[in-house]
């Protein structure tokens, strides 16, 4: 290994022993299945606002949306974004605030048993479908986490895949498992700080590189539609193609994902006092519109670089970060460790996200089907044994399906989005909202908008091209309605719930 390279390593290495000292330091403060899959409910407005934002993000943030824009250009991207900023923004005003009242009212420490929860439902079958379906969704998405830290250790140091990917994977379940929510999100807001450095010194860094920002600007005025918001440059050509109205609206439709993302809501319910979720809006809001626009322009940037042979032509566009840190690590062993801070920064976005997606697929098995629908009842030290059993029984299956290094499991990260959106995001709506919604309407609409997001994807979007749009939209529509409708044609809720609704609405 060079120096530089040894220097990165040695800061990776402080990195995530921290990471695991903040799971045994919470583990100290881990007393029952409310504090490791909730935290108590005792999270702060800081905490909660960045460890929210860090878990959505992962490495798609600091490898996927560059890569996109040193590609096509902003439009792509820059729609991507906004989606995704708007999304981000209603879900805190419209959501947040009532689900943590109504989650805390009815005592439910997950999104399945909220869901149960709210609607009295008995035998638990609304829970069950829910938990269900999260650990479809999440397991895979959890191994493309492992397979993300497996390949950019790989790449960095020829370290191989496996090794490095168990090593990872090993690092993450010690944390959660340790300390739980807590630690997941408290080592989330050191992860949010970390990528937001790394951002901030790729993008000033480059830019020196490049020429300047004037230099930037005009390579990337040079290229037919790059700058445009209406046009994809077309690298093969060196033309630019049309970004219509429904591509326009159908990559907006990524922000409508927040609605039913389990570990983003999960925040939403363990936040302490409801009356600071302004601030926690005002601060994951201001955080990802900032954090994606450098995103972006780091990928403008890096095709100046390439343009003004700083660095060599990517083959793969979603590693300019890792180019320019290796650039970088070449200027002496000082900015070797700034490099090393910013591969941490790579780590931090998917650890962040893999942290917070154990925890709640485990609590889906272990809280939702083993005692939820199977009804076994453990002690509470039974309960965190079965908790982190679960979580690294999961992990285990996560890194059996990241196993082979060529495998696309990067393809299922937007498949998942669409899946938990279209069927989380309506019931949780019209849960919090509608007093007349049912058990029946749930359960109705989370099945419509699971298989809505199958059939849409692999049928109905290759039959024209104008239904050619992101299947989270249509789904999520479909599920709305269908949830409306069948809530509608079968009995009232009872006096009961109607009342609950009543008491949580009225809460300030």
């Amino acid at each position: 290994m060079t120096t530089a390279q040894i220097c990165i390593m040695i800061v990776i290495v402080v990195y995530l022993a921290a990471m695991v000292l903040i799971g045994a330091e919470f583990s100290k403060r881990t007393n029952n299945v409310g504090d490791f899959y909730l935290g108590g409910r005792k999270l702060g407005p800081l905490v909660t606002a960045m460890s929210a934002e860090a878990s959505d993000m992962s490495s798609w943030l600091l490898m996927g949306l560059p890569g996109v824009a040193y590609v096509t250009g902003i439009c792509d991207a820059g729609w991507t974004a906004i989606g995704l900023a708007v999304g981000t923004y209603l879900n805190w005003l419209i959501v947040a605030k009532r689900l943590r009242n109504y989650s805390s009212h009815c005592n439910a420490i997950t999104i399945p048993e909220f869901f149960s929860k709210r609607y009295n439902e008995k035998s638990n079958l609304l829970m069950a479908i829910a938990a269900v379906i999260i650990v479809i969704f999440f397991v895979p998405y959890t191994a493309s986490g492992f397979a993300a830290c497996g390949k950019l250790f790989g790449t960095l140091f020829g370290v191989d895949y496996h090794i490095a990917m168990i090593v990872s994977a090993i690092v993450i379940v010690g944390y959660t498992s340790l300390g739980g929510f807590n630690a997941a999100s408290t080592t989330d807001l050191v992860q949010s700080i970390v990528m937001t450095i790394a951002l901030v010194v790729v993008l000033v860094f480059g830019i020196n590189q490049a020429g300047g920002w004037d230099a930037v600007i005009l390579n990337a005025q040079s290229l037919k539609g790059y700058l445009s918001m209406f046009n994809l440059h077309d690298v093969t050509t060196g033309g630019s193609t049309p970004y219509n109205a429904i591509k326009i609206v159908s990559t907006l439709a990524w922000g409508l994902g927040y609605f039913g993302m389990p570990h983003v809501l999960l925040r939403f319910m363990a936040i302490e006092d409801p009356k600071k979720i302004k601030l926690s809006r005002r601060v994951a809001s201001v955080w990802v519109v900032i954090a994606m626009s450098i995103g972006i322009l780091v990928g403008v940037v890096g095709l100046g670089m390439v343009s003004n042979k700083a660095i060599a032509p990517l083959q793969d566009s979603e590693t300019i970060i890792i180019q320019i840190a290796n650039l970088l690590s070449q200027n002496g062993i000082f900015f070797a460790l700034v490099a090393g801070l910013i591969i941490s920064g790579i780590l931090a976005c998917t650890m962040s996200t893999s942290d917070s997606q154990l925890l709640v697929a485990s609590s889906s098995v272990s809280e939702n089907i083993l005692g939820g629908l199977f009804k076994i009842k453990l002690s509470e030290k039974a309960e965190m044994i079965v908790a982190r059993a679960v979580l690294i029984t999961i992990s285990v299956i996560g890194v059996i399906i990241a196993w082979d290094s060529n495998s696309s499991v990067f393809d299922i990260v937007s498949f998942a989005w669409a899946g938990f959106g279209a069927t989380f995001g309506p019931v949780v709506i019209l849960a919090l909202f509608w007093k007349r919604s049912n058990k029946y309407g749930a359960v109705a609409g989370m099945i419509a908008g699971g298989v809505m997001v199958f059939v849409w994807k692999d049928v109905i979007a290759g039959l024209a091209d104008v239904l050619n749009v992101y299947e989270l939209l249509p789904a999520f529509i479909i599920a709305l309605v269908v949830n409306i409708i069948v809530s509608l044609v079968t009995p009232k809720p009872s006096d009961e719930i109607v009342c609950e609704f009543e008491e949580v609405k009225n809460l300030k």
